[in-house]
């Protein structure tokens, strides 16, 4: 048991440490070209946080553990709205974008419906990858070609590496995203293998493992990040962040995942994808209220996301 947790342990910090370089070189790259911090943190902050996700379920679905694949990606994005955005929101009032209310929430809401009733039956097959991706695909394009028209956009001095103008040229930050790249790989090896051997030796489901510990551990780049930006009142970068990684994780990680290889998910049972859906609707409104996470509101998605874990460990 010892050894499990102490390369449990280890792999949470591979896969922070990996995150941290990729953000830090991909963003430092990014500002090279002037892009805005909000189209930063739907797009290098978003994918960069989230490539534990999807290095861990990628690994998960090739290795059958079809249950820590979804469970990874279904737990990461209730945390990232119960767990993250909330005590983002208990931190510092968030200001919110009319576009990410018209726009960025209505694609995340989507895209979380769409998973949640493709996986009705316990399974992710496919051709269902393949639409997921497709739809993940057509999201990224219209970031591109909003990043597009707003380079040279002034950029606002912040968040890991996003203000700096990467000094140590273009070498330095390409080698800081390969060495992210490959912390993260070897993280998501050693997080799969502790995880299997947990579940088996306390006698609990992958799933429940998946949404718990694995969901957490991945999303702590995530949680980093945005409460960070938050205390920084980087708004649109802790906002953007979450946002960004949920559509990512239903969209680009399950459906790669389920393309190369279609999932089981046993484990996994409706009250999981209500609680995921439930999240996603709820953000909605909450950002519309005067275009501000209020910090009542962020006490209620954390009072909410206390409930779940609840719910899992009950059931």
């Amino acid at each position: 048991m010892a050894l499990l947790l102490v390369k449990i342990s280890l792999s949470l910090l591979l896969l922070y440490a990996g995150a941290e370089l990729l953000v830090r070189g991909s963003s430092a790259l990014a500002v090279r070209f002037r892009v805005s911090p909000m189209v930063i943190g739907m797009t290098i902050v978003a994918f960069g946080t989230s490539a534990p996700e999807l290095f861990v379920s990628l690994k998960a679905g090739l290795a059958g553990s079809g249950d820590i694949a979804l469970g990874n990606v279904i737990g990461s994005n209730i945390c990232n709205i119960g767990l993250i955005l909330g005590l983002a929101a208990l931190l510092r009032p968030l200001r919110i974008h009319l576009r990410t209310v018209r726009l960025d929430v209505p694609v995340m809401i989507g895209a979380t419906l769409m998973l949640s009733v493709f996986l009705m039956n316990g399974r992710l097959g496919r051709a269902e990858g393949v639409i997921l991706l497709s739809g993940f695909i057509v999201f990224a394009a219209l970031i591109a070609r909003s990043a597009a028209k707003e380079a040279g956009a002034p950029v606002v001095p912040g968040l890991l590496g996003t203000g700096q103008s990467g000094k140590g040229g273009v070498a330095l930050d390409l080698s800081l995203v390969a060495a992210g790249l490959a912390a993260l790989g070897f993280g998501a090896d050693l997080l799969i293998k502790g995880a299997v051997g947990i579940s088996g030796m306390l006698g609990v489901g992958e799933a429940f493992v998946g949404l718990t510990v694995v969901a957490v551990g991945t999303s702590i780049p995530e949680l980093a990040t945005s409460t960070v930006a938050a205390l920084r009142g980087e708004s649109d970068i802790s906002v953007g962040n979450i946002i960004g990684s949920n559509i990512f994780n239903a969209l680009g990680i399950l459906g790669l995942s389920s393309t190369v290889r279609p999932l089981r998910g046993d484990g996994i049972d409706g009250m999981d994808l209500l609680f995921m859906s439930g999240f996603a609707l709820l953000a909605l409104p909450f950002m519309r209220t005067g275009f501000m996470m209020k910090r009542w509101e962020g006490v209620v998605l954390l009072v909410l996301y206390g409930a779940y874990l609840f719910f899992l460990v009950t059931s």
